[in-house]
């Protein structure tokens, strides 16, 4: 949950940066946002969660 949630934040922080400086519209923003919630809710959402808990699980096993 607290990797999702951190997700979500720092996603979010990218959206504003790129609205901010112009690179990103909002409609094109929030056609991209909306994209997000519907798939969220299709058959997909758990293969691309499970895919984001392994990258976050490889990132979290290397060590320095």
């Amino acid at each position: 949950m607290a990797i999702s949630l951190s997700v979500v934040l720092l996603l979010a922080i990218i959206l504003v940066v790129l609205m901010r400086g112009g690179s990103l519209k909002a409609g094109p923003a929030i056609v991209a946002v909306l994209f997000g919630f519907f798939l969220a809710s299709t058959g997909m959402a758990d293969d691309i969660q499970r895919f984001l808990d392994s990258i976050a699980e490889m990132i979290n096993s290397i060590s320095f």
